[in-house]
């Protein structure tokens, strides 16, 4: 884990951070166009020989200017390397550079923030100091994201369900035999967006029946989801808006799923959610929540980009909500009436929290 409470850092070190920090953007831009238009692919198909800058130009199909600005930045970002000792200059593809042309986290982050949060982050500022995500403006007049999801340019909608579906899918083949331990007949899925886990559910147990509750452009997803997936009959849906408060939850359910929905709110507005749960509940009634917390994580790089990923709930989501801390969420799930029973920590490559709750 990080260390969070002291700064060993050497000046010259922390002046360096600082300027990267400064060109941010247009390092983030510039690896984007390097992936993009196949030099990275290049220069690591060139294997420990390397690539000129002529031969990256050539097969990108753009200018050697164009090529070599590209390049001498990402050399300086340590994305790229020289081949040692030869009077041409080669470049080798280091080992960030690999995991920014290969590894699916980090293309899943890249393309989100690029399609999602990269235009509206100019917007933080104001953000912050009204409490509305003002960057969502780039993509129309709406109060939060989710009820822009069924609307969202065909590339940012990909990026959008890329990113939520690629964190939290990992956690649940893990998450699968813990809930079904208790042996529910019926799941109530708050927040079940495209049906992935409630599809999930139904594959594990033959008998097993879920209610996805959810804004209706998304239970309209579901449906459709649930009965290409052969589960129509098995899956239903519920529209309405959790936080209105016309809306009440269903009763009867043997356990209620929320799987990355909470940090999606306020930890005031988790708490209204949870005196729902609660209502709808009953006394044997598991209350189901998996979460990325990021003081839970084991990896630096896992922390970061939830850290991050509170930017994108400030600015484009819906402005009062952020990826929460163990303890933070916990007090406030039971200030909603809801007492924590066990807590199952790192399920899955990105090291989910699977908190189970009951009935205060």
């Amino acid at each position: 884990m990080t260390d969070y409470y002291s700064d060993k850092m050497r000046a010259i070190d922390a002046k360096t951070k600082a300027q990267e920090i400064a060109f941010a953007p247009l390092a983030f831009q510039t690896v984007l166009a390097l992936r993009n238009l196949g030099m990275l692919k290049s220069i690591s198909d060139s294997g420990d020989a390397g690539l000129t800058a002529e031969a990256a130009a050539e097969k990108a199909g753009v200018s050697l200017y164009g090529a070599k600005v590209l390049l001498e930045f990402a050399l300086g970002m340590g994305v790229v390397k020289l081949v040692p000792d030869i009077k041409e200059e080669r470049y080798l593809l280091s080992k960030t550079g690999w995991f920014l042309l290969e590894d699916d986290m980090t293309r899943v982050n890249m393309d989100f923030v690029n399609d999602i949060c990269y235009q509206g982050a100019f917007r933080l500022t104001e953000s912050v100091k009204n409490g509305k995500p003002e960057g969502l403006a780039v993509f129309g007049q709406w109060t939060t994201i989710y009820e822009a999801l069924s609307t969202l340019p065909p590339q940012a909608k990909k990026s959008w369900f890329a990113f939520d579906h690629f964190y939290s899918d990992i956690a649940f083949p893990e998450a699968l035999p813990i809930v079904f331990a208790q042996k529910p007949k019926k799941i109530l899925d708050i927040g079940g967006n495209t049906a992935k886990w409630s599809i999930c559910c139904c594959r594990y147990n033959p008998d097993v029946k879920v209610t996805i509750v959810d804004l209706p452009g998304q239970t309209a997803v579901a449906k459709e989801n649930a009965a290409k997936a052969g589960f129509a009959d098995r899956i239903d849906t519920c529209e309405g808006n959790i936080l209105a408060d016309s809306t009440v939850l269903p009763a009867g359910y043997d356990a209620v799923w929320m799987s990355q929905f909470l940090d999606c709110f306020s930890l005031k507005q988790v708490t209204k959610i949870i005196k729902k749960v609660v209502l709808a509940a009953g006394d044997n009634t598991k209350i189901l929540v998996l979460e990325p917390l990021w003081d839970c994580q084991k990896f630096q790089a896992s922390s970061y980009s939830l850290q991050a990923t509170s930017i994108y709930f400030t600015c484009m989501a819906n402005g009062n909500s952020k990826m929460y801390r163990y303890q933070e969420l916990v007090d406030a799930i039971e200030a909603g009436g809801a007492k924590l029973e066990t807590a199952h920590h790192n399920l899955g490559s990105n090291s989910y929290s699977l908190l189970q709750f009951r009935k205060g």
